[in-house]
Formats: C-alpha cells, structure tokens, sequence
C-alpha cells in the first residue's frame, strides 16, 4: 500500500471504526483513541498491508484495540468512575430509545456485541465478521444469535422502555 492508499483508507473508514468503537465503548475519546491506534498500526505495517484487505486489517486492529482498551479500564476501574444514574435536563417518563438499545448492549458479552455490532451496524459478512474477531463462521452466527435472542429478551419488557420511578 502507498501514501495515497493509505489516504483513502483513511478517508474511506476512519467514520465507520469510529460508529464501530464508539457503539461498544460508549466513550468517544476512547472511540477515538481505537481509531488513531488503528491507523497508526496499518501505518506501521503499510509495505505489508495490502490496499485489498486493508478494511479488514483496520477493523480487526480495532476490534483487538477496544478488547485491549476494555481490559484496561476494568482494571484501573473505581467505585467513583461509575455514575449511579444518568442524568437528563428535563426528567421525562420515556427515555430515549437509542439509549436503551445502548444499555441492552452494553450488557452483552463482548465477543456478541462486537459481533452483532459488525453484523447489524456495518453490514459485514459473517466470514469477514469471522476475519476480524477471530472466530469460526459458525462461532459467529451463534454469537449473533445469542446476542438478538438476548437484546430481544431484555427489550421486549415494558418495564425496559418506561421507567416506573418518580
């Protein structure tokens, strides 16, 4: 890959890592964080990297980026850095409902997230999904699977979609 490959990529994907980073970190200076990483890495490696597979090594760094930068803030993780509630200007009985799908994702193992959120938000296949996270096909369809049948099971309660406090 040569300079003007690289500008491309640059061009091409740096909004898709950063949806991607930012939809499972749910911190845009982290997501932001991932994608400089991404692309400081393929950098690194640009007489290697092929302009062909270039999408695929970016989001497959980025994907090892955020597992790596998840670990990080689990172990440097404090009783203080955890909000007890969110808070909004106007209260209102009906929260937003990207922020609840947020929060049902949130709770899905890592792997699920990473995987439904290739799938369902940037359209990958499950092969290429397989390429960039490292598991089998079939690995990945059940990954997929797990994580609608979970999201459907945590956003089908009404409870989920109101809040019933004052």
């Amino acid at each position: 890959m040569d300079r003007s490959q690289f500008n491309r990529c640059v061009e091409q994907y740096a909004d898709r890592l950063f949806r991607f980073a930012f939809a499972s970190l749910r911190n845009r200076e982290q997501a932001e964080d991932v994608v400089q990483e991404s692309f400081a890495r393929v950098w690194e490696k640009v007489q290697t990297v092929d302009f062909a597979k270039a999408k695929s090594y970016l989001f497959t760094t980025a994907h090892h980026a955020m597992i790596d930068e998840v670990r990080h803030n689990q172990r440097n993780a404090s009783i203080d850095d955890h909000p007890t509630a969110i808070e909004r200007s106007a209260p209102s009985p009906y929260p937003d409902v990207n922020e609840v799908l947020h929060k049902a994702l949130a709770t899905l193992p890592e792997a699920q997230r990473s995987a439904i959120l290739l799938r369902d938000y940037e359209g990958y296949s499950y092969q290429e999904i397989g390429d960039i996270t490292g598991m089998s096909e079939s690995q990945v369809k059940v990954s997929i699977f797990r994580a609608r049948t979970a999201l459907k099971n945590k956003l089908k309660s009404i409870d989920n979609l109101i809040d019933t406090e004052p």
